[in-house]
């Protein structure tokens, strides 16, 4: 199963993390390197904001071990500000520039508004087909109403998840159920928590043992179906998402690097 996980954060340039997860002094130039040597994957929230440009994509490329992969938003242009619709240029300049990581590149996120609801169903079964076969993606609803059996039918025929979100969006019940009802051959998954409180992200603040215990038991009852994963933690989850995604680690058979070994790594070749 190990081979199928990968398990890492939403973003990794927070200089909270110097001292807890970066050795202290790590510059932030050096924080993408550095956090590549802790986890294998990582989500890019910048590209939520804009298409981003060639130098930033083999920036990110140049700075990752050959087993590193990039999973990318989707421009809110083509989410939020379009709504799916008229969005096919959009779309084709966003897949361009972002198969520049080649074998990096791994699912877009078509995150979706929370006042994008069913009512505008139309517009997600017209612009499914417009999506690439040669590049993976998941769509994340913010309405429980979208949870329906012909959505999921419309995922599964053009080959694209159901990104699964921990967060308050859908009941934590029914995102673990749907687990078992993968609608391609990989799962995107989400821990987001369920408010906005927490600021300091440099250490874990709550404890998420019942809820990573039920996300372990799920992903493992999927290891026969050989069903990949690629995992988010975001720091609001329990405050510090290093230490969360670490921790699902080790559930899940993983062996997590642990901050003190980026350190000697640091003083060793640094």
């Amino acid at each position: 199963m190990s081979a199928l996980l990968r398990i890492g954060t939403q973003g990794w340039n927070y200089d909270a993390w110097v001292g807890a997860l970066y050795p202290d002094g790590t510059r932030p130039a050096d924080f993408l390197r550095t956090f590549a040597r802790a986890f294998n994957t990582v989500e890019v929230d910048s590209t939520f904001y804009a298409v981003p440009s060639s130098s930033a994509v083999r920036g990110w490329a140049e700075r990752t071990p050959p087993d590193f992969v990039f999973a990318l938003k989707l421009p809110r242009e083509v989410t939020h500000e379009r709504r799916l619709v008229d969005a096919a240029g959009v779309l084709d300049e966003f897949c361009d520039r972002v198969r520049e990581l080649g074998p990096k590149l791994g699912p877009v996120l078509v995150q979706l508004g929370p006042d994008f609801g069913p009512d505008e169903r139309a517009a997600l079964v017209e612009f499914l087909p417009l999506l690439p076969t040669d590049v993976r993606f998941a769509v994340e609803f913010r309405q429980q109403g979208w949870i329906r059996d012909h959505v999921l039918a419309s995922l599964a025929e053009h080959q694209v998840a159901l990104a699964l979100t921990d967060g308050r969006w859908l009941p934590r019940d029914t995102v673990l159920d749907l687990v078992a009802r993968p609608t391609t051959d990989f799962h995107y998954i989400r821990w987001m928590g369920p408010n906005r409180d927490l600021e300091d992200f440099s250490r874990v603040q709550i404890d998420r043992t019942p809820e990573l215990d039920a996300w372990s038991d799920a992903l493992r009852a999927m290891a026969p179906r050989r069903i990949a994963v690629y995992g988010y933690f975001n720091n609001h989850y329990a405050g510090h998402s290093p230490a969360s995604a670490r921790e699902l680690q080790r559930r899940l058979g993983l062996v997590p690097t642990e901050p003190e070994s980026l350190a000697e790594q640091t003083s060793l070749f640094g």
